[in-house]
């Protein structure tokens, strides 16, 4: 490891963290967009729109833990994660602008389909490189600084994706905007982060006389080297308890619940937006900014809030909040229409323009506390050998939850015609979430661990 047992370099975190924005903003244009462009354009209903928009899901299902996986074992003189992220980010960008181009539902698929799968295998690699190059006590903190970039992607997406989108309906220059920064995103990551793997090259070059060390020459003597370093530390192929096995099991299901929430109200609240509270899409798009704001601000500080507290107790205090700011939203127009208001009325647009806002604003500190601690607990149980494969696990979940959740509710939405289902939904979800993480037992850091001992004498 580069930094030390106490503290974390933040300005190469926060450079790490611009792949996690070209990430987050991606997928927050084409999450609040995309259904909006299938219903007006092709006139669709919500569970083909909520099927459509499970196509990253069940790619990222596929490929994402098998990429995760693959990434432990690639050996370039790039790195081990930089040749996905390379090549991944500009095609991406590519597909991505051409989205709101098309004219026809069969081009729209195709673009989709690319966009989605390509995308599907880069982001496991971006999001292992914040364990690889961080201690494993610092990673809350680490993850805290790359969610703060990640919801900084979302402000972009949500702010200046809505300006766009209300001076420009047909999506294109909201979709162009977001491939523009994608690709700035790449150029920081290239400039100012370079793997260990990739610094190990370049000296087992120079060591080279005569001849020029080839990838398979490479991959061999570093494996070799790694196998020895992670054994003396304790760490080759460790063997989860069945405590810990369990503790897995939970946290899994608590990823899944909580995302089939997030990804119903991310999926469908400018539909919600625009049908029952009656603003413009890009209005509705703007809303969402307030969530995201919060959720960049409070990044950071869950993290520190987790190393103080612990990581279960913040996750499970974010919850309580998610669910206690996410309840009022169902009532929102019967409680008007309860004292005389007009709920059509420009008046009653207003207030519940402001109420809304305020209300996401405040759940997203709570998903702060939730998301930016729940991958450093499922990296935890994995030993240094298989961080990949464990970001694996956690995207698949998380992934799962994204193709079954959009389904459902927009089944539910179908049979009751009613959009204000969504946040009955989305509670009844963040409770289970928040019933399965009560069992959580590990996922923290351990004292015992080897190579949190050796950081701390090192720090010594």
């Amino acid at each position: 490891m580069s930094q030390s047992a106490g503290k974390l370099d933040y300005k190469r975190t926060l450079f790490l963290g611009f792949g996690f924005l070209a990430s987050s903003l991606a997928w927050s244009i084409y999450n609040s967009l995309v259904p909006v462009l299938l219903e007006q354009r092709f006139m669709l209903s919500t569970v083909v729109i909520g099927t459509i928009m499970t196509i990253d899901n069940i790619f990222g299902i596929i490929f994402q833990p098998l990429v995760g996986a693959s990434s432990d074992k690639t050996f370039t003189r790039y790195g081990r994660r930089m040749p996905w992220i390379i090549i991944g980010i500009p095609l991406s960008a590519i597909f991505f602008t051409l989205i709101p181009w098309a004219q026809s539902l069969g081009l729209m698929m195709a673009f989709i389909i690319c966009f989605n799968l390509i995308m599907s295998m880069w982001r496991s690699p971006v999001i292992a490189l914040m364990p690889d190059l961080t201690p494993r006590q610092l990673r809350s903190k680490a993850n805290g600084v790359i969610n703060l970039m990640g919801g900084i992607g979302s402000i972009i997406a949500f702010l200046i994706g809505g300006i766009l989108a209300s001076l420009d309906n047909t999506g294109r220059l909201t979709f162009g905007m977001g491939s523009i920064v994608m690709v700035l995103a790449l150029i920081f990551l290239v400039i100012f982060i370079r793997e260990p793997v990739a610094d190990a090259w370049m000296r087992a070059q120079r060591e080279q006389v005569g001849k020029r060390l080839s990838a398979k020459e490479f991959s061999k003597t570093l494996a070799e080297e790694e196998f020895a370093e992670i054994k003396d530390k304790g760490g080759l192929d460790r063997k989860l308890t069945s405590g810990e096995k369990k503790s897995l099991i939970l946290l899994l299901g608590a990823i899944f619940f909580w995302f089939c929430a997030y990804n119903a109200i991310e999926t469908f609240f400018t539909l919600f937006a625009t049908n029952v509270l009656n603003v413009s899409t890009g209005v509705a798009t703007i809303m969402l900014t307030s969530f995201s704001l919060t959720f960049v601000a409070f990044a950071l500080p869950a993290g520190l809030i987790a190393g103080k507290r612990g990581r279960k107790k913040t996750i499970v205090s974010g919850l309580f909040l998610l669910i206690a700011f996410m309840l009022p939203m169902i009532f929102i127009n019967p409680i008007l229409t309860v004292l005389g208001v007009d709920v059509a009325s420009a008046s009653s647009l207003l207030i519940k323009q402001i109420v809304v806002i305020g209300l996401l604003a405040c759940a997203g500190f709570g998903w702060a506390c939730v998301n930016i601690n729940s991958l450093p607990m499922v990296v935890e149980l994995a030993s240094h050998d298989k961080i990949g494969r464990f970001t694996g696990y956690y995207y698949f979940f998380s992934f799962g939850a994204s193709i079954f959740s959009p389904i459902l509710f927009g089944a539910i939405r179908d049979l009751t015609q009613d959009y204000n289902t969504l946040f009955i939904y989305a509670v009844i979800c963040f409770g289970l979430a928040l019933l399965c993480t009560l069992f959580v037992k590990h996922g923290e850091v351990e004292p015992h661990d080897p190579e949190v001992m050796e950081e701390a004498l090192l720090d010594a």
